[in-house]
């Protein structure tokens, strides 16, 4: 185990469990799993099983022999090892020969395990079928990704400083404005807006001081950029906090409970006042939320007690409410799925308001916390994942290239449909929590890098943004693996189909040709009309900026800025070609990683745009 991996460990062990009796419903009983498979193909082993009513997830394990010992399937950089849906498919040890499974009801509780089964042969043929048929819509395309996005603390947004000679402010800006105008994102969440660094809050003479100015500063550059804040209520100001010398991060964000919680309470009814005299109040009841606190359920974001936090959250959706009821709060805003029944629970007993639940998880799709939710009867409470990505580890370097975004494309297509927010953790490299970015490409969180070059996580998104209204009726057969599809039609009869291939093992992140798959794609019931074919592709060639930079060279200069920005294309696979309506059959190589967009384009929508 890596170093930073053994530190990813020690962080999560070190999760607050809260004391107490439980005031809500208790977890249900779930049955062990029915129906549960495991078969082979060409580099993979796939499990699949029946759904259990009331699970959010499920844990898969495995053996080298029936009897055990049994093993849970996840990676070191996965903080939550189980998987929301009903398959799985096992590409990190070819000598499992039994799995069995699980269903899980809060990230601490699962269910009885399924009697084990063996691992029958299955196609092995590296070969899938997808048949698409253009005249039947199965629903809508949700779009997770396009209401948050994560920022670095926007304080940031004033710097006149550099990082690689690249002005830091400007571009940290450029890049959220990047966000909402070519992925459609509407609001941005980030640390820290009661930071000392904004000068929110002091105490003279004993008696409290606000001042909002440099938050107006802030805010005002979201704002004017069509973006609007999820203001995450953190961290504690240094006159009010009961632990001032507990900090986090580089730029030293205090974990502090407050030493006076009506004086919070009173700060945060004064800044949720002041932004509705500046902005609006209706404009804040329609567009902007308030979260409270960061991953509190860990140690190193909260210094206080389980309790004190509950207090906190109490005092806090008091003061947001106490300016206009139908102002959101929410949260536990919590690390690996942690503390949501216990929210749940509390605000059961407490009253408090709970207008959203928020969590985070990383390096796995997101749990689905629906029947939680419909339990405490409140079905239909906006779910927000406020961080995700495909690893919580700085500068681990699995996010630069293609693995990141056939990851994304996983978690987002897992997300559509049932969670309101699914929001990428970061927008920019410009990102300084342990230290600004010491090289070009370093393992950032961002989607775009310092110099706003996009990475392939970002073209992936750029590629789901395009895809239409409409999700298309489609079947998927053969020596499938990790390939996935999210097929669509628009509103004027542009057909979009994302298809591609991926995993969760880091280990292939650089590419597995056992994974590669031999795709066949048939469209049928086309309009009869002409369509010009168009075929985008994302792998370790194309779409990837950064195979155009040498390892090991920290900075570009100015000649080399303006290359690596030429090179920074969606590229093509195919050039454009024409097909006719009717049924379209059509062959293509996916390789692992790897993401291949379709789109066909009717010549009257062409003539009419």
């Amino acid at each position: 185990m890596s170093t930073a991996e053994s530190a990813r460990r020690d962080w999560l062990n070190r999760i607050y469990r809260p004391s107490g009796e439980v005031a809500g419903p208790s977890s249900p009983d779930l049955a062990a799993p029915s129906g549960v498979r495991a078969w082979s193909g060409r580099g993979h082993v796939t499990v699949s099983w029946d759904a259990v009513p009331g699970a959010i997830g499920y844990l898969v394990e495995r053996a080298s022999e029936a009897a055990g010992p049994y093993r849970s399937v996840e990676q070191p950089d996965v903080d939550v090892p189980a998987v929301p849906g009903t398959r799985f498919v096992d590409t990190f040890a070819d000598t499992a020969a039994w799995y069995r499974v699980a269903a899980v009801s809060t990230v601490d509780s699962a269910g009885p395990f399924s009697s084990p089964v063996p691992v029958s042969s299955g196609a092995g043929t590296g070969e899938v079928s997808v048949e698409v048929d253009a005249s039947r819509v199965a629903g809508p395309v949700g779009r997770p990704w396009a209401y948050m996005i994560g920022s670095e603390h926007l304080s940031y947004l004033l710097s006149e400083e550099t990082a690689g000679g690249r002005p830091i402010g400007e571009e940290l800006l450029t890049a959220l404005r990047i966000m909402r105008e070519e992925l459609g994102v509407r609001t941005v969440r980030a640390h820290a807006i009661l930071g000392d660094d904004l000068g929110v809050y002091r105490e003279a003479g004993g008696e409290p001081v606000h001042d909002f100015r440099k938050v107006d500063e802030v805010y005002d550059r979201v704002m004017a950029i069509g973006l609007r804040p999820i203001v995450e209520l953190s961290f504690m100001p240094r006159d009010l906090a009961r632990d001032p010398d507990r900090t986090v991060f580089g730029y030293q964000a205090i974990i502090s409970p407050p030493k006076d919680y009506d004086r919070w309470g009173d700060l945060v009814r004064a800044l949720v006042h002041h932004l509705a005299d500046r902005y609006g109040l209706q404009e804040l009841v329609d567009n902007w939320a308030f979260e409270v606190w960061n991953e509190p359920n860990l140690e190193v974001f909260w210094s206080g007690t389980p309790e004190e936090f509950f207090r906190l959250y109490d005092v806090t959706a008091a003061a947001v409410k106490d300016v206009h009821p139908e102002l959101r709060v929410g949260g536990p805003s919590s690390a690996a799925d942690g503390w949501v029944q216990e929210l749940l629970d509390h605000v059961h007993g407490s009253g408090a308001a709970l207008d959203f639940l928020s969590t985070h998880t990383y390096g796995n799709a997101p749990l689905d916390w629906r029947p939680t939710l419909a339990r405490y009867g409140r079905a239909g409470t906006p779910i927000w994942w406020t961080e995700w990505g495909p690893t919580p580890t700085h500068f681990h370097g699995i996010g630069d290239g293609p693995f990141g975004a056939t990851f994304l494309l996983h978690g987002m297509r897992s997300a559509a449909g049932r969670l309101d927010a699914l929001a990428h953790w970061v927008a920019s490299d410009h990102f300084e929590e342990l230290g600004r970015p010491p090289a070009l490409f370093h393992g950032g969180f961002g989607l775009l890098t310092v110099g706003n070059l996009r990475k392939p996580r970002y073209f992936a998104l750029s590629l789901a943004n395009r895809l239409g209204e409409h999700e298309l009726a489609h079947t998927l057969t053969g020596d499938l693996g990790g390939v996935e599809v999210w097929p669509s039609l628009a509103a004027d009869g542009t057909i979009g189909l994302l298809i591609w291939n991926g995993t969760l093992n880091q280990s292939q992140a650089g590419g597995e040709p056992a994974l590669t798959r031999d795709v066949s794609l048939t469209l049928t019931n086309l309009p009869e009309d002409s369509y010009t074919l168009t075929h985008h592709r994302i792998d370790l060639t194309h779409s990837n900026i950064q195979s155009a930079w040498p390892d090991g060279t920290p900075w570009p200069d100015a000649d080399q800025w303006a290359a690596l920005h030429k090179a920074n294309t969606l590229d093509e696979f195919a050039p454009p070609r024409t097909v006719e309506g009717g049924t379209v059959t059509l062959t293509f190589p996916l390789p692992m990683p790897g993401v291949s967009y379709l789109e066909l384009r009717g010549d009257q929508v062409t003539r009419q745009a």
